[in-house]
């Protein structure tokens, strides 16, 4: 008897059961869960402003900004930077600044060209998607602090779960300079880079080798945000702060082991210096006669009795009351009964993945709320040096929005969740007593939430209700819509009549130049969407 070749074995059969197979981790549909909850809690508590009118200049830039660089998006880089002499000149830089408010009117208005939405409702939808990443970069912040580890390799704290409920309650319409009415994406996407830039600095922290590329791309994020905005600018101080957090509270590295790990924050400080100072510089010559813009003056006598104003801002009971410019009894009816109803689903899902989550001791507790502070205090400082808001603050107004808001809310929320995290740290209560005490700070969260919600469908309502507001709805919808025929051409030539009537009696006389601006805006998008004026008894 012969032995069998190589090529009569027969080959052994691979069962399923026999296939080694990867262990899934079992925290990914948590993560999923927690970036979900970053994008519907902000969406539902903004839905009510979905048709909010546009105000101040997002009546014009829209339509001017949109319909320009929708035909010709290669003139955006080269016009920021030519019109830099002439926004020093007004006392303020800001030219990438510029190019991503001009790219977001942009967006809004290829939205309103491909779907025929409305120009407010396209408006609104793209303030939602840059709150939905303010609130993004919210959990990356409290997650590159907290971590001991590698960040998001392993289970998500607990604190990113609860976040987004605190971060979607601060979305309040508080007033007509809130930044949730009024350039709602570029300071929403404004406040997400000083929180993105912090976590990149925190995640640094220890590494004493950064390598040529990190190095060379902190020091060209340093330089650019010098040329963003002065609310981008925040994003060098708060840096340094959340390193230094991480590092001593969370780490427990020494001091040597800290300030050599400082690489990164001292490259961007490397980027930015050589940029800001030349900037203020000019910007302080040019502007020592007083003529600059207003809102960008800085008065720092005033500051500190406006900084108790300024760090209060960001409280929802404050905000509600704002949103509605009077007290808040009326915000507490049936539309907070039906925020309620969409936001207890995301409870559920919570309630279930509690389990799964990595709960914070209180170390990191108070790491966190020092994280907190440090996003909220800069941000509240550059409100109280604003001279307009010294003097509403010394008037009273409490609560109002304004520029720093997207980050005060941010930093509040931080604030708001390291106590709910300290108070109910595991470490300290029983497994039931934790679930319970965790659960019951979520559901108040989702309360807040909730009538921010029905605030905000106050404001829209007070707001909707004025003469100058239904204009622009009306300019907006017929600019969507736009009707070829000689009653359509009636139509938006008593709007063009009725914007007239609703400026300042000395301003109605003539062709004054916000007539000629309401003119140039609004025929450059209807050249654009139907390649005719908006109005034939106006200029063409």
């Amino acid at each position: 008897m012969t032995a069998p070749t190589a090529s009569e074995v027969p080959a052994p059969t691979l069962t399923a059961a026999a296939v080694p197979v990867q262990p899934r981790r079992p925290w990914q549909p948590v993560w999923r869960a927690i970036v979900l909850r970053s994008a519907l809690v902000p969406v539902i508590v903004l839905s009510p402003l979905v048709a909010l009118p546009p105000g101040a200049d997002h009546r014009f830039n829209v339509y001017a900004n949109g319909a320009r660089y929708l035909a010709r998006p290669w003139e955006l880089f080269g016009e920021a930077v030519h019109s830099v002499p002439q926004y020093l000149n007004l006392g303020n830089f800001r030219p990438l600044g510029r190019m991503v408010e001009w790219a977001l009117d942009t967006v809004t208005f290829a939205i309103t060209d491909l779907l025929g939405l409305p120009a407010n409702v396209s408006l609104r939808l793209v303030a939602m998607v840059s709150a939905i990443l303010l609130t993004l970069a919210t959990v990356v912040l409290a997650e590159s602090v907290l971590s001991r580890g590698r960040t998001f390799a392993g289970p998500p704290s607990l604190v990113s779960a609860v976040l987004p409920f605190a971060v979607g309650g601060s979305f309040v319409a508080a007033g007509r300079t809130s930044t949730t009415v009024l350039f709602g994406g570029l300071y929403f996407l404004t406040a997400a880079l000083v929180l993105l830039v912090a976590a990149a600095a925190a995640r640094t922290v220890g590494r004493h080798r950064l390598g040529p590329r990190l190095g060379a791309l902190a020091v060209v994020t340093g330089a650019a945000l010098a040329a963003f905005n002065e609310m981008a600018w925040l994003a060098l101080p708060l840096a340094a702060l959340v390193a230094l957090v991480r590092a001593r509270a969370v780490l427990g590295l020494s001091w040597r082991q800290t300030v050599g790990g400082a690489r990164f924050t001292g490259l961007l400080w490397a980027g930015f210096l050589p940029v800001a100072i030349p900037v203020r510089v000019i910007i302080a010559g040019r502007c020592a006669g007083g003529t600059c813009y207003s809102g960008s003056d800085v008065a720092p006598a005033g500051m500190l009795g406006a900084l108790p104003n300024r760090l209060t801002s960001w409280v929802p009971p404050l905000m509600w009351q704002r949103a509605g410019e009077g007290p808040y009894g009326h915000t507490l009816g049936p539309a907070v009964l039906v925020a309620l109803v969409v936001l207890l689903p995301l409870v559920v899902r919570f309630r279930r993945d509690l389990p799964r989550y990595d709960s914070p001791d209180r170390r990191q507790a108070g790491a966190l709320a020092a994280t907190g502070i440090a996003v909220l205090l800069p941000a509240a400082t550059m409100g109280a040096l604003n001279e307009q808001l010294q003097r509403l603050a010394a008037a009273g107004w409490w609560g109002l929005g304004w520029r720093d808001s997207a980050l005060a809310g941010a930093g509040g929320a931080l604030l708001t969740v390291a106590v709910l995290a300290w108070v109910f740290a595991r470490s300290h209560h029983s497994g039931r007593a934790h679930r319970r005490g965790t659960l019951a700070g979520v559901l108040l969260l989702v309360v807040i939430a909730a009538i921010s919600t029905s605030a905000n469908r106050d404001h829209r309502a007070g707001v909707a209700a004025e003469r100058p507001a239904y204009v622009h709805d009306r300019v907006a919808q017929e600019i969507a819509d736009f009707d070829r025929s000689a009653a359509g051409d009636g139509r938006r030539c008593t709007l063009r009549e009725q914007f007239r009537a609703s400026l300042p009696r000395d301003r109605r006389p003539g062709y004054q130049p916000e007539m000629r601006r309401f003119d140039q805006a609004v025929n450059a998008a209807s050249y654009r969407l139907a390649h005719r004026p908006f109005c034939t008894r106006g200029p063409a």
